[in-house]
């Protein structure tokens, strides 16, 4: 594959996918180089002429007030990195690290932070050669990143820990291994690898496209719960959703009737209800649901990947710096509070199915999908799933709006972004849970459907399911069939079978 050249646009979902997961190379446009050069050197003049930047000339936040003085900018600079180095454990994988630090690549060469040239190619080489600081996830009221972020910088200064070929080890040792010298900082290159939201926006980007391979998964789940339940198809009717036309509504029910196509479902019979529960009726419209959210986040994650964060922000048709507040980060973490509420949505619905697919009198099968009266089949199960869907109840509730006035009270709002995207993040993982164990009784409840046509792709995930987690004939313990369910899920296979 080749390298991604990067020039401050253009980045998508992707793209970070490519290098975040894949390790894809990156490359800085040589336009987008030079242009780093070139207000590198306008910031330069205006520090001669004394011109005070905040961060450069003057100092940042309450000390907005202290000047400092060229002589003192290399060490000026390194005590910026070394005070914001704030954040505290779990530190973020290494997938969503290489998310980050691409995040902020590119914002830099959007031009407007004045940043030293050098420092945007650091981040290109130690991406490229797989040297992955070691960054907290904590630390940060989602005003700019500044307490995780400086993790960054204090390893590319040759400081703290790196993740390198599988081991953790001094930053400065991995780039000597590489033939990487460590940089010397200049002036407001500290404030430009601090001030950002690249760790709420490349771990919101790494959420988001996991969510979206996850969401064409519950597709496949719901179909085989669908099939197992002998459910109506009606309201998949595209005729049903022309009179209501959103989006993802239609789109989710095409996706849904081609995974069922031949399956015996269509065929009417006695006994058949008039009409599902809902957890079974609505899906169409809560996936759809979940696809508009999706959209929504999407397209305003990418502006905050694809311009600056930066203040003060430099313009270089005016040939100065001013002071904004483009760090603010609220329009899209609104995104992912949003998701959170739509995916306890998936998660009740989830839930409610795979209850209704163990009750006799919805599905017309054995109490708790069991194979008879001495085996007690999936009784117990239904409170792991429970304590799941509670737990995503929780942290589906907003945190936005939550802080303290900081920094001698002129720092006084926060968005917690990160954590917005972490809590959704959880969301996610405790899904693959919730929609593994609905996998699990799908599956059973196929086996009862034995000897009827099943859908052209719900039989082969039935049949892939039944590879690694046998019919349930007899009591056994759940958990390893719980976690074979989930591991599915986690590693996307089913996507192979669309």
């Amino acid at each position: 594959m080749d390298a991604l050249v990067l020039t401050g646009k253009g980045l998508t979902l992707d793209y970070v996918r490519e290098v975040a997961r894949d390790g894809r190379k990156v490359q800085i446009a040589p336009e987008a180089y030079g242009q780093l050069a070139e207000t590198r050197k306008t910031v330069f003049e205006l520090a001669e002429k004394d011109f005070p930047i905040y961060g450069f000339t003057v100092g940042v936040g309450w000390n907005k007030d202290v000047k400092v003085y060229k002589e003192f900018f290399e060490q000026y600079n390194r005590n910026l990195i070394y005070s914001h180095c704030i954040g505290v454990e779990p530190y973020t994988s290494e997938e969503e690290v290489r998310a980050v630090m691409l995040a902020r690549l590119n914002t830099l060469l959007a031009n407007a932070t004045g940043v030293g040239p050098e420092i945007a190619k650091m981040y290109a080489d130690m991406l490229n050669a797989g040297i992955h600081p070691l960054v907290p996830e904590r630390g940060s009221v989602g005003e700019a990143d500044i307490g995780c972020n400086s993790l960054i910088g204090l390893a590319m200064i040759g400081e703290g820990d790196v993740k390198y070929k599988g081991s953790v080890m001094r930053a400065d040792k991995a780039l000597e291994q590489e033939g990487l010298e460590p940089i010397v900082l200049g002036p407001k290159d500290g404030l430009c690898i601090v001030t950002n939201n690249a760790l709420g926006a490349g771990q919101g980007a790494v959420t988001l496209y996991e969510l979206k391979e996850f969401m064409l998964m519950t597709d496949i789940v719901y179909a085989m719960s669908l099939e197992g339940f002998n459910g109506n198809t009606s309201p998949l009717l595209p005729h049903t959703h022309a009179v209501r036309p959103y989006k993802y509504q239609i789109e989710t029910a095409q996706r849904i009737t081609k995974l069922i196509e031949g399956s015996y479902i269509y065929q009417s019979g006695p006994g058949k209800a008039l009409q599902d529960p809902l957890c079974f009726r609505d899906v169409t419209q809560v996936h759809g649901s979940v696809w508009h959210a999706i959209e929504y986040t999407e397209e305003l994650l990418g502006i905050q990947l694809n311009s600056t964060d930066d203040n003060p922000c430099f313009l270089p048709e005016k040939q100065n710096f001013y002071s904004c507040a483009n760090y603010e980060p609220l329009v899209w973490v609104l995104g992912f509070e949003m998701l959170a509420v739509a995916l306890s949505h998936i998660s009740k619905c989830s839930c409610l199915r795979t209850i209704k697919l163990s009750t006799p009198e919805f599905s017309k099968l054995n109490r708790f999908l069991s194979p008879d009266k001495s085996v007690l089949g999936f009784a117990t199960i239904q409170k792991t799933f429970t304590a799941l869907d509670s737990e995503i109840r929780h942290l589906s509730n907003p945190s936005s709006v939550d802080g303290l006035s900081l920094a001698g009270d002129i720092e006084d709002r926060h968005t917690n972004s990160p954590h917005v995207v972490q809590r959704t993040r959880q969301i996610l993982d405790n899904l693959r849970y919730i929609l593994a164990i609905e996998m699990i009784h799908a599956a059973q409840a196929l086996d009862y459907r034995k000897g009827m046509p099943l859908g052209t792709v719900t039989e082969k995930a039935f049949k892939f399911v039944r590879e690694s987690i046998p019919f349930y004939d007899k009591d056994r313990p759940l958990t390893t069939d719980i976690r074979k369910a989930y591991e599915i899920l986690k590693s996307r296979r089913l996507l192979d079978l669309l």
